[in-house]
């Protein structure tokens, strides 16, 4: 795996059976029919030994197959921007940053400049990286911590299905108005939109399933206000899960005025991923990255 002088992403395999189809034996290579459609029309390329060939080529054990994926343009209305990205880990097909608190990750109506996905953008733009930006793990503007970009839209879908199948880790500390009484559980409620808004959501019967653990860390008590350190752990990617799951069982997090919490300690919602984990979706290696507690939220667990 390497970059071309074009610059476009290539993937390289040495076919191991004895008779396959070149189109299944990229299938079975988690190339999707999705991708293989855009590879042929937009720009891409599919060499065996060297050569162009069609899906319907027929391999032979140690052929030597090479995917050159189509260039990829950013996405209209996502303007380039130079500014500061904290990184924490990057190769050709990944990048994982720590986002502050306050930041958005994608750009809005409201916010069309001035987030993540703009700040990407840019340093793509500057390295010549030949990819629009894949946010794979997204977060609420005011919450802070680790997030997930893919480099490709193939290595997008492959961690999409892996968040599907043997799941992403992504794990969370947050601060909630409350002392919790129970040291551990499991939150199984489902998530859907609040009649009337396109922002709030709220526990409802025909929502979509969300899981949530939840394990207590430590009380707190500051001026009289209690509150606890949580620590959670999602197994889907509902909007506003954590924030409405807790709010359901009567523990806002701790200044998420959205959802019911008081704005005495914190002016933002006190939630911050601390640590996400995966396969790497090329060479299968475990990956795991964590985040420390940013000073606000540090403060108040001290």
């Amino acid at each position: 795996m390497m970059w071309q002088e074009d610059r476009r992403f290539r993937l390289e395999f040495i076919v191991e059976d004895d008779t396959i189809l070149l189109r299944d034996f990229l299938q079975r290579k988690g190339i999707s029919k999705k991708t293989l459609t855009a590879t042929k029309y937009e720009g891409g390329s599919l060499l065996v030994n060297g050569q162009e060939r069609t899906v319907r080529y027929s391999l032979g054990k140690g052929d030597s197959v090479t995917i050159l994926f189509p260039m990829e343009e950013p996405s209209e209305g996502l303007a380039p921007e130079e500014g500061e990205l904290s990184v924490i880990y990057e190769d050709s097909s990944i990048l994982i940053l720590d986002k502050p608190a306050g930041l958005a990750t994608i750009p809005s109506r409201e916010q069309p400049t001035g987030t993540i996905a703009n700040l990407v953008a840019g340093k793509f733009r500057k390295e010549q990286v030949p990819s629009t930006v894949h946010v794979v793990t997204r977060l609420d503007r005011d919450t802070s911590g680790l997030l997930c970009i893919a480099k490709n839209r193939h290595i997008h879908h492959l961690l999409s299905v892996q968040m599907e199948t043997i799941g992403f880790h992504r794990q969370y500390i947050a601060l909630v108005e409350g002392h919790v009484a129970e040291p551990s559980f499991t939150i199984e409620r489902p998530i859907g939109r609040k009649d009337g808004s396109i922002i709030e959501r709220i526990v409802r019967e025909d929502g979509q399933y969300a899981r949530t653990d939840v394990a207590v860390l430590k009380y707190h008590e500051k001026e009289g206000y209690l509150y606890t350190e949580i620590m959670l752990v999602l197994h889907t990617g509902r909007t506003h899960q954590i924030r409405v799951h807790m709010q359901s069982l009567g523990h806002p997090l701790v200044g998420d005025d959205l959802y019911g919490g008081s704005l005495l300690l914190s002016t933002r919602q006190a939630l911050h991923c601390s640590t996400i984990g995966f396969l790497h979706p090329l060479t299968g290696v475990p990956l795991r990255f964590k985040s420390t507690l940013p000073m606000d939220m540090r403060t108040l667990t001290t």
